[in-house]
């Protein structure tokens, strides 16, 4: 089966040598792929530069956080690279830093807005701001957006929310906590399956656990992306 470029899959695995494994796994059936924090003690740069020699896409997950010099200058780092997308908080000042620091590279910056493994519960310990949590998301969708963001990270749940906003126009919507139906949750709160995710607006949805973790990852692949080609 073709591959799919609006599927990403999660490589959140400790170390290059195992997600080395999972990609030789899935062959031809996934073009992109995602590298977490987790893995860049364990050669995740490496793997990156790896997987753009052999023709994927690479959406590299830093979740970048800090003043904006320093914002400015890991961004810049990384933009040598030459990989797809990266990730910081969606936070303005954030955001302005990493488009400063991205310079002319090609690399896409999106802008987390609250993380999908978080309800209200988890924002009330954190001490963040009253109100609903998807109304919480959209507002920071826009204000990254308006910061200049090329796209941000949300739960498939905001996706329709977000799309509808004008300042969505033109960009990028990337939705974890996407789950086929009947597979388990983990850590994930707020989900939706892969073609509600798209139909609700997302471009990218971003699969781990339920695809590498499964008996036959190549087939629970080709599975989500029968799934996508229904839409």
């Amino acid at each position: 089966m073709t591959a799919d470029d609006r599927l990403i899959v999660a490589l959140d695995v400790p170390n290059l040598l195992d997600g080395g494994q999972i990609v030789d796994k899935l062959g031809d059936s996934v073009s992109f792929y995602k590298i977490g924090l987790g893995m860049l003690t364990g050669g995740g740069l490496a793997l990156a530069n790896e997987l753009k020699q052999r023709g994927k896409r690479v959406f590299l997950d830093m979740k970048f956080f800090d003043i904006g010099a320093t914002v400015e200058k890991a961004v810049a780092g990384i933009a040598q690279y030459d990989l797809d997308f990266l990730t910081v908080h969606g936070d303005p000042h954030v955001v302005k830093a990493a488009i400063a620091g991205r310079g002319n590279s090609n690399t896409k910056i999106l802008a987390v807005t609250i993380l999908t493994s978080l309800d209200r519960t988890d924002l009330d310990k954190s001490l963040i701001k009253a109100g609903d949590i998807h109304d919480l998301v959209v507002e920071r969708a826009r204000n990254a957006f308006i910061a200049g963001a090329d796209g941000v990270i949300a739960s498939p749940q905001e996706a329709a929310m977000i799309r509808a906003l004008p300042e969505a126009n033109g960009k990028l919507i990337v939705t974890p906590g996407v789950r086929p139906a009947g597979a388990a949750l983990g850590d994930q709160k707020r989900v939706a399956t892969p073609a509600s995710a798209i139909k609700d607006g997302a471009d990218h949805i971003v699969i781990g656990r339920p695809i590498w973790q499964a008996d036959d990852p190549k087939a629970a692949a080709e599975a989500v992306i029968a799934e996508l080609k229904t839409i």
